[in-house]
């Protein structure tokens, strides 16, 4: 071929996309207050771009990118398998379908579970495993408790018929006889630190061994929190027991640093760990929880809703995490509103659609701020907002009610999926594992945005409109640029080829 036959194939290539551009289909799905849920709507199509005028515009520049995404999810914990099997069989499997199908579900696919006992693991009485004072040789380690009807094992194993998630679990408490004094002085005594690192390991054994794989251990859940440790003692049983022992067993599972209750609190302490380059080693990924709103609900004493405003300060500590440490993906492994701590008055659990925005809006300033993974708390609760483990002396205290994905009514049998699970699935569903981040321009405090470019190559736009009113929102990309409109208190996601 000539260089002239050559430069009339590339003008003709270049007027084809020209031409193409316009006629680009978006699929568009809206859960709104409305009533839309997870309802696909008519096709949008790019075309070239207008004057934008007073319209709030967003622009999506795929050649931005920043994270990978790990994915999106909630906890396994007994408190939801006993609201399941309260069901009959059919109702049952279309719990699971609806939150782990990828097709006809959310197919979440970042899992909490846990190790020992936690706030709702409410099928007995508080428990790890193993509770034999002074058995150094963990002889009567057992995760018995973890195969029954209502346990943690066949939970997940049902979970996993629908759709492929991982799994990071974190600890609350060693076994008490490892504390210094549980009713006194919480923390783990340095001469179990090598019992504890082979305690570890044997829990990811014997689940293992039931054919359940543990993706990621956290060594522990908000410390000094729950057991009383701090981080320079956690950087000491990482790097000179729980990581050597791990590797030198040959087991898959990665290691997460612990998790901080708070942003802030995440940003403060993981350097303490992540500064010395022989625990670090061993770290793969940093797990946080999302609890800032609760104290700054309760230090402006006002609610965090729309018309209050939404206080966003904290994400930057996560954003200058991500900065610090590019290398490790971080993961938004836990939160909640819960009786006592919420930002919201009233009953619980709360049924109401427009609940899910404010959980909506944190999702895209996690990702925003550089976070690859969203997970809620309670996946499921009854019509109480519980059923709760109570050990007051483990931190886990009398009507600890809480606000979970979906509501069952363990007298009338009725399901609910809450706003949360809505604004959740959003994301679980569209942005699929390995997606990368890209940059997103926009210019609305009541509009939000934030968008990934699929492993398929697909472009997703969330688009969250807090506001009561409808609004129009012109979407540019590239040369080109539609118009979607957003129904109040609303999640639109827009999916389109490059």
């Amino acid at each position: 071929m000539t260089r002239w036959s050559k430069l009339i194939v590339w003008i003709f290539a270049v007027a084809l996309t020209v031409v193409s551009a316009p006629a680009q289909q978006v699929s568009v799905y809206v859960s709104s207050s409305t009533g839309d849920r997870l309802a696909q709507k008519q096709n949008l199509k790019f075309a070239s771009t207008p004057s934008a005028g007073s319209q709030p515009g967003v622009r999506i520049n795929e050649n931005e990118k920043d994270q990978k995404i790990i994915g999106f999810g909630a906890s396994f914990l007994e408190a939801g398998m006993i609201c399941i099997n309260s069901l009959d069989p059919k109702q049952q499997e279309e719990v699971f379908r609806t939150l782990f199908d990828p097709k006809t579900g959310a197919g979440f696919t970042a899992m909490k579970t846990v190790n020992g006992a936690t706030d709702f693991m409410s099928a007995g009485s508080w428990f790890t495993y193993d509770d034999t004072p002074g058995d150094v040789d963990l002889r009567h380690f057992s995760i018995q408790r973890d195969l029954a009807p209502n346990g943690l094992i066949p939970y997940i194993k049902r979970a996993q018929k629908y759709g492929k998630f991982l799994l990071q679990a974190p600890m609350d408490y060693p076994p008490d006889w490892m504390l210094y004094d549980v009713e006194k002085r919480q923390d783990v005594d340095p001469k179990y630190y090598d019992v504890l690192a082979r305690f570890y390991l044997k829990y990811l054994q014997e689940y293992q061994k039931n054919g359940v794989f543990i993706d990621y251990l956290s060594l522990f859940n908000e410390p000094p929190g729950y057991t009383k440790i701090s981080y320079e003692e956690i950087r000491e049983l990482l790097k000179s027991h729980v990581g050597p022992l791990l590797v030198k067993s040959g087991i898959k599972t990665q290691i997460q640093l612990s998790e901080n209750s708070t942003r802030a609190g995440a940003r403060k302490t993981y350097p303490v760990v992540l500064d010395d380059p022989d625990a670090r080693k061993y770290v793969t990924t940093l797990p946080y929880h999302g609890y800032d709103f609760a104290s700054l609900a309760r230090k402006e004493k006002k609610p965090a809703t729309v018309e209050n405003g939404y206080d966003f300060s904290e994400f930057k500590n996560i954003a200058e995490l991500h900065k610090m440490y590019p290398d490790l993906p971080l993961w938004m492994t836990e939160v909640c509103y819960w009786k006592g701590g919420t930002p919201w008055a009233g009953p619980f659990p709360r049924y109401e659609f427009e609940q899910g925005d404010f959980w909506g809006r944190q999702i895209m300033a996690d990702m925003r701020a550089g976070s690859s993974g969203w997970t809620y708390w309670n996946m499921i609760l009854d019509q109480t907002g519980g059923p709760e483990l109570v050990s007051p002396i483990h931190g886990d205290p009398v009507d600890n009610k809480q606000q979970p994905l979906v509501i069952v009514n363990r007298e009338t049998k009725k399901v609910s999926y809450t706003g949360a699970f809505y604004y959740l699935a959003h994301f679980s569903k569209f942005v699929r594992p390995g997606s990368v981040r890209v940059g997103v321009d926009f210019n609305s405090d009541q509009v939000d945005s934030v968008a990934f470019v699929r492993p398929d190559g697909k472009i997703v736009a969330q688009l969250i409109n807090s506001s009561k009113s409808e609004k129009s929102v012109r979407v540019n990309w590239r040369r080109v640029s539609t118009l979607a409109t957003l129904p109040p208190i609303s999640i639109t996601t827009l999916i389109w080829n490059q």
